[in-house]
Protein backbone atom coordinates (compact mmCIF):
# COMPACT_ATOMS: atom_id res chain seq x y z
CA UNK A 1 0.00 0.00 0.00
CA UNK A 2 1.32 3.43 -0.96
CA UNK A 3 0.91 5.72 2.04
CA UNK A 4 1.40 9.05 0.22
CA UNK A 5 -0.41 8.41 -3.06
CA UNK A 6 -1.17 11.69 -4.82
CA UNK A 7 0.55 13.90 -2.25
CA UNK A 8 3.22 16.50 -3.04
CA UNK A 9 6.24 16.96 -0.79
CA UNK A 10 8.99 19.56 -0.62
CA UNK A 11 12.29 18.51 0.97
CA UNK A 12 15.16 20.91 1.61
CA UNK A 13 18.78 19.76 1.47
CA UNK A 14 17.85 16.61 -0.41
CA UNK A 15 20.73 16.00 -2.80
CA UNK A 16 22.44 13.63 -0.36
CA UNK A 17 22.16 11.84 2.96
CA UNK A 18 19.00 11.85 5.03
CA UNK A 19 17.19 14.23 2.68
CA UNK A 20 17.80 11.98 -0.30
CA UNK A 21 16.70 8.94 1.69
CA UNK A 22 13.42 10.65 2.56
CA UNK A 23 12.85 11.74 -1.03
CA UNK A 24 13.29 8.19 -2.32
CA UNK A 25 11.05 6.71 0.38
CA UNK A 26 8.28 9.23 -0.25
CA UNK A 27 8.42 8.70 -4.03
CA UNK A 28 8.23 4.95 -3.46
CA UNK A 29 5.00 5.59 -1.57
CA UNK A 30 3.46 7.70 -4.32
CA UNK A 31 4.36 11.28 -3.42
CA UNK A 32 5.44 13.81 -6.00
CA UNK A 33 8.68 15.38 -4.78
CA UNK A 34 10.05 18.89 -5.10
CA UNK A 35 13.48 19.18 -3.54
CA UNK A 36 16.02 21.94 -3.05
CA UNK A 37 19.69 22.41 -2.36
CA UNK A 38 22.12 25.29 -2.64
CA UNK A 39 22.88 24.33 -6.24
CA UNK A 40 21.17 22.34 -8.96
CA UNK A 41 23.88 19.97 -10.17
CA UNK A 42 24.53 16.43 -11.40
CA UNK A 43 23.44 15.02 -8.03
CA UNK A 44 20.13 16.86 -8.45
CA UNK A 45 19.57 15.53 -11.94
CA UNK A 46 20.36 11.96 -10.88
CA UNK A 47 17.94 12.25 -7.97
CA UNK A 48 15.21 13.57 -10.28
CA UNK A 49 15.66 10.52 -12.49
CA UNK A 50 15.63 8.13 -9.52
CA UNK A 51 12.45 9.68 -8.16
CA UNK A 52 10.69 9.68 -11.52
CA UNK A 53 11.41 5.96 -11.86
CA UNK A 54 8.70 5.46 -9.21
CA UNK A 55 6.16 7.03 -11.57
CA UNK A 56 5.88 10.34 -9.72
CA UNK A 57 6.64 13.92 -10.69
CA UNK A 58 9.98 15.22 -9.39
CA UNK A 59 11.88 18.47 -9.75
CA UNK A 60 14.98 19.92 -8.12
CA UNK A 61 15.51 23.60 -7.35
CA UNK A 62 18.53 25.70 -6.46
CA UNK A 63 17.65 27.71 -3.36
CA UNK A 64 19.33 28.99 -0.19
CA UNK A 65 16.97 28.00 2.62
CA UNK A 66 18.68 30.45 4.99
CA UNK A 67 17.42 33.33 2.82
CA UNK A 68 13.85 34.45 3.47
CA UNK A 69 13.43 35.90 -0.04
CA UNK A 70 14.75 32.75 -1.74
CA UNK A 71 12.55 30.57 0.46
CA UNK A 72 9.49 32.62 -0.47
CA UNK A 73 10.37 32.33 -4.16
CA UNK A 74 10.95 28.59 -3.82
CA UNK A 75 7.49 28.00 -2.36
CA UNK A 76 5.87 30.16 -5.04
CA UNK A 77 7.77 28.34 -7.81
CA UNK A 78 6.77 24.92 -6.47
CA UNK A 79 3.12 25.96 -6.16
CA UNK A 80 3.31 27.14 -9.77
CA UNK A 81 4.85 23.84 -10.93
CA UNK A 82 2.94 21.37 -8.73
CA UNK A 83 -0.24 23.36 -7.85
CA UNK A 84 -0.18 22.16 -4.23
CA UNK A 85 2.20 21.27 -1.40
CA UNK A 86 0.92 18.80 1.20
CA UNK A 87 4.11 18.01 3.10
CA UNK A 88 7.18 20.08 4.03
CA UNK A 89 10.35 18.39 5.27
CA UNK A 90 12.81 20.95 6.66
CA UNK A 91 16.02 18.95 6.35
CA UNK A 92 18.71 21.46 5.28
CA UNK A 93 21.61 21.46 7.71
CA UNK A 94 25.35 21.89 8.16
CA UNK A 95 27.96 21.53 10.88
CA UNK A 96 30.87 23.79 11.82
CA UNK A 97 32.18 21.87 14.81
CA UNK A 98 34.56 23.71 17.11
CA UNK A 99 35.15 24.15 20.82
CA UNK A 100 33.43 27.31 22.00
CA UNK A 101 36.82 28.73 22.92
CA UNK A 102 37.80 28.75 19.24
CA UNK A 103 34.40 29.20 17.60
CA UNK A 104 34.05 32.35 15.51
CA UNK A 105 30.96 34.48 15.15
CA UNK A 106 30.77 33.32 11.54
CA UNK A 107 30.83 29.66 12.63
CA UNK A 108 27.90 30.39 14.93
CA UNK A 109 25.87 32.50 12.51
CA UNK A 110 26.26 30.13 9.57
CA UNK A 111 25.00 27.08 11.49
CA UNK A 112 22.11 28.97 13.10
CA UNK A 113 21.06 30.46 9.75
CA UNK A 114 21.22 27.25 7.72
CA UNK A 115 19.85 24.90 10.37
CA UNK A 116 17.33 27.02 12.29
CA UNK A 117 16.47 30.16 10.32
CA UNK A 118 15.76 27.98 7.28
CA UNK A 119 13.03 26.17 9.22
CA UNK A 120 11.44 29.52 10.07
CA UNK A 121 11.76 30.74 6.48
CA UNK A 122 10.15 27.73 4.79
CA UNK A 123 7.44 27.23 7.41
CA UNK A 124 6.44 30.89 7.32
CA UNK A 125 6.40 30.90 3.52
CA UNK A 126 4.29 27.75 3.20
CA UNK A 127 1.81 28.22 6.03
CA UNK A 128 -0.60 30.46 4.12
CA UNK A 129 -1.00 27.78 1.42
CA UNK A 130 -1.55 25.05 3.98
CA UNK A 131 -3.99 27.22 5.95
CA UNK A 132 -5.96 27.94 2.77
CA UNK A 133 -6.21 24.23 1.88
CA UNK A 134 -6.83 23.36 5.56
CA UNK A 135 -4.29 20.56 5.48
CA UNK A 136 -0.58 20.20 5.87
CA UNK A 137 2.23 18.19 7.43
CA UNK A 138 5.50 19.78 8.53
CA UNK A 139 8.45 17.62 9.56
CA UNK A 140 11.54 19.31 11.00
CA UNK A 141 14.91 17.58 11.26
CA UNK A 142 16.38 18.09 14.70
CA UNK A 143 19.03 15.85 16.35
CA UNK A 144 19.73 14.01 19.58
CA UNK A 145 22.46 16.64 19.98
CA UNK A 146 19.65 19.20 20.28
CA UNK A 147 18.26 17.19 23.20
CA UNK A 148 21.45 16.21 25.03
CA UNK A 149 24.10 18.65 23.76
CA UNK A 150 27.59 17.62 22.66
CA UNK A 151 31.03 19.05 23.31
CA UNK A 152 32.40 20.92 20.32
CA UNK A 153 28.94 21.40 18.83
CA UNK A 154 27.39 24.25 20.80
CA UNK A 155 26.28 26.00 17.60
CA UNK A 156 24.80 22.83 16.11
CA UNK A 157 23.16 21.84 19.43
CA UNK A 158 21.63 25.29 19.81
CA UNK A 159 20.21 25.19 16.27
CA UNK A 160 18.71 21.74 16.73
CA UNK A 161 17.30 22.57 20.18
CA UNK A 162 15.73 25.67 18.66
CA UNK A 163 14.03 23.51 16.06
CA UNK A 164 12.37 21.50 18.83
CA UNK A 165 10.94 24.62 20.50
CA UNK A 166 9.84 25.97 17.12
CA UNK A 167 8.15 22.67 16.22
CA UNK A 168 6.13 22.54 19.43
CA UNK A 169 5.03 26.17 19.05
CA UNK A 170 3.97 25.77 15.41
CA UNK A 171 2.06 22.60 16.31
CA UNK A 172 0.02 24.63 18.79
CA UNK A 173 -0.49 27.56 16.41
CA UNK A 174 -1.55 25.59 13.34
CA UNK A 175 -3.16 22.47 14.78
CA UNK A 176 -6.64 24.02 14.62
CA UNK A 177 -6.11 24.44 10.84
CA UNK A 178 -5.50 20.69 10.44
CA UNK A 179 -1.75 21.26 10.04
CA UNK A 180 0.51 18.94 12.02
CA UNK A 181 4.13 19.75 12.90
CA UNK A 182 6.57 17.20 14.34
CA UNK A 183 10.33 16.76 14.60
CA UNK A 184 12.74 13.88 14.12
CA UNK A 185 15.92 13.67 16.19
CA UNK A 186 18.41 11.37 14.43
CA UNK A 187 21.42 10.01 16.27
CA UNK A 188 24.55 8.66 14.58
CA UNK A 189 23.41 8.17 10.97
CA UNK A 190 25.76 6.83 8.29
CA UNK A 191 25.84 9.63 5.68
CA UNK A 192 28.38 11.54 3.62
CA UNK A 193 28.67 13.99 6.53
CA UNK A 194 29.53 11.37 9.16
CA UNK A 195 31.81 9.53 6.72
CA UNK A 196 34.24 12.43 7.10
CA UNK A 197 34.74 11.61 10.78
CA UNK A 198 37.82 9.69 11.86
CA UNK A 199 37.56 5.93 12.31
CA UNK A 200 38.16 6.36 16.03
CA UNK A 201 35.27 8.79 16.44
CA UNK A 202 32.96 6.55 14.40
CA UNK A 203 33.87 3.52 16.52
CA UNK A 204 33.34 5.46 19.76
CA UNK A 205 29.93 6.65 18.62
CA UNK A 206 28.91 3.16 17.51
CA UNK A 207 29.97 1.70 20.85
CA UNK A 208 27.73 4.22 22.64
CA UNK A 209 24.67 3.07 20.67
CA UNK A 210 22.82 0.19 22.39
CA UNK A 211 22.06 -1.38 18.97
CA UNK A 212 25.83 -1.24 18.21
CA UNK A 213 25.47 0.15 14.71
CA UNK A 214 24.98 3.50 13.04
CA UNK A 215 21.58 4.25 11.59
CA UNK A 216 20.89 4.61 7.88
CA UNK A 217 19.05 7.34 5.96
CA UNK A 218 16.29 4.78 5.39
CA UNK A 219 15.87 4.38 9.17
CA UNK A 220 15.10 8.09 9.39
CA UNK A 221 13.02 8.05 6.20
CA UNK A 222 10.75 5.34 7.61
CA UNK A 223 9.88 7.56 10.59
CA UNK A 224 9.39 10.54 8.28
CA UNK A 225 7.00 8.40 6.22
CA UNK A 226 4.99 7.58 9.33
CA UNK A 227 4.79 11.25 10.33
CA UNK A 228 3.83 12.34 6.80
CA UNK A 229 1.09 9.74 6.40
CA UNK A 230 -2.37 9.34 7.90
CA UNK A 231 -0.93 6.68 10.20
CA UNK A 232 0.13 9.58 12.45
CA UNK A 233 -3.01 11.69 12.04
CA UNK A 234 -3.19 12.31 15.82
CA UNK A 235 0.53 12.90 16.35
CA UNK A 236 1.36 16.60 16.67
CA UNK A 237 4.11 18.62 18.37
CA UNK A 238 6.25 15.57 19.09
CA UNK A 239 9.96 14.78 18.79
CA UNK A 240 10.82 11.22 17.76
CA UNK A 241 14.40 10.07 18.28
CA UNK A 242 15.89 7.73 15.66
CA UNK A 243 19.07 6.83 17.43
CA UNK A 244 19.24 3.12 18.24
CA UNK A 245 18.70 3.90 21.93
CA UNK A 246 21.50 6.48 22.20
CA UNK A 247 18.97 8.89 23.68
CA UNK A 248 16.52 7.23 26.06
Amino acid sequence: MKLLEGKTTIITGANKGIGKGIALKFAEHGSNVAFSDLAYNEDSKRLENELESFGVKAKGYASDASSSSESEKLINDIISDFAVIDILVNNAGITRDMLLLRMTENDWDMVINVNLKSVFNLTKAIQRYMIKQRFGVIINMSSVVGIEGNGGQSNYAASKAGIIGFTKSVAQELGSRNIRCNAIAPGFIDTEMTAKLSQEIRENWTNDVPLKRPGTPEDVANVALFLASDLSSYVNGQVISVCGGLHT
